[in-house]
């Protein structure tokens, strides 16, 4: 049963089974966690849980606050100017820092592997292709490259320009072979919507978002880029087992902090974050937004990093996208 939303983000912390408890605080002032995204979002709910376990163990207090902008760069540039003492935690999804600098250059005024000091992913997810009425007769992913060829093009929509799912898309019309259109939104629930009503014929979105339509049998999800089927769909084949590997992929959200910080502060954080993740109620939340509590060494999230950058350069580069902002 998923906790009420004030159990989860307003209970005194020593009511709340699970919390790690510290001797004292790690450091001595309120700590801010810093998101990029409006309150009431996936990442704004996902700081907030995080920031309900670290209060009392990392800082006395810990706030969250919205720095909400430039599709997530105001936050990351707020983070990178902050005081390195552990105050500030950032907590971005995965295109800021892997697809962003292929898509904006020398425009882009943070270089994340030399500004940012990552300390480890907090929760992955995986991404749904999914029809709409718009699509008929579709059910499967040999299905929809069909259509798309017969039609000479089709349309997918995705909640945002240069986004994981934009070029989750560009990747499937290059391996396939065919011409998908793609369609940006301001954010999920205006792509879907689209795809309800059958203006656009399909939609690549994170599962959580998609998961009450799925099931009711207004959209069907019909490929996920996770290595194996979801445990909660099992219905819904993976990329990889209709054909399309190179499809296999997740997005993470991400704990940071400013390049100069201490490493022994990311040590004590990480080895915080890691108790924290285990935590049954902060699992169930996320786990029902369909969202994995994961956590690495310092060490191997930048290696993700590294290696996840590398592999959007060409796709990026070869869509030709390039945003206005």
């Amino acid at each position: 049963m998923t906790l009420p939303r004030r159990a989860l983000l307003g209970a005194p912390l020593l009511a709340m089974p699970g919390i790690v408890r510290a001797q004292a605080p790690v450091i001595g002032r309120t700590a801010r966690i810093l998101a990029g995204f409006p309150a009431g979002g996936t990442v704004d709910v996902t700081c907030r849980l995080l920031a309900e376990r670290l209060r009392g163990t990392w800082a006395p207090q810990v706030v969250v606050e919205n720095r909400v902008g430039a599709t997530g760069r105001l936050a990351i540039e707020e983070a990178i100017r902050s005081d390195a003492d552990g105050s500030t935690i950032l907590v971005t999804p995965a295109s800021m820092v892997t697809i962003y600098p292929h898509l904006y250059g020398q425009r882009l005024r943070y270089a994340p592997q030399s500004d940012l000091q990552p300390v480890t992913p907090v929760v992955v997810y995986p991404f749904t292709l999914a029809v709409g009425p718009g699509a008929p007769g579709v059910t499967n992913l040999a299905q929809f490259i069909e259509l798309a060829r017969s039609r000479g093009e089709l349309n997918y929509a995705s909640p945002a320009a240069g986004s994981v799912p934009h070029f989750t898309g560009v990747m499937l019309a290059r391996a396939a072979a065919i011409a998908l259109i793609h369609v940006p939104y301001r954010g999920a629930a205006p792509a879907i919507v689209d795809t309800l009503g059958g203006q656009i014929p399909a939609t690549i979105n994170v599962i959580g978002d998609q998961t009450e339509h799925h099931r009711a049998g207004r959209l069907k999800m019909i490929a996920v880029t996770s290595a194996q089927r979801l445990p909660r769909f099992p219905d819904v084949p993976t990329f990889a087992e209709q054909g399309r590997p190179e499809l296999t992929a997740d997005e993470w959200f991400g704990a940071f902090l400013p390049a100069r910080a201490p490493e022994a502060l990311n040590r004590q954080l990480n080895a915080l974050l890691a108790q924290v993740m285990q935590d049954a109620a902060l699992r169930e939340n996320l786990e029902a937004r369909e969202f994995q509590p994961t956590h690495s060494s310092a060490a191997d999230f930048a290696a993700r990093i590294r290696a996840e950058t590398e592999k959007w350069a060409p796709v990026v580069r070869e869509s030709g996208f390039r945003p206005e902002d």
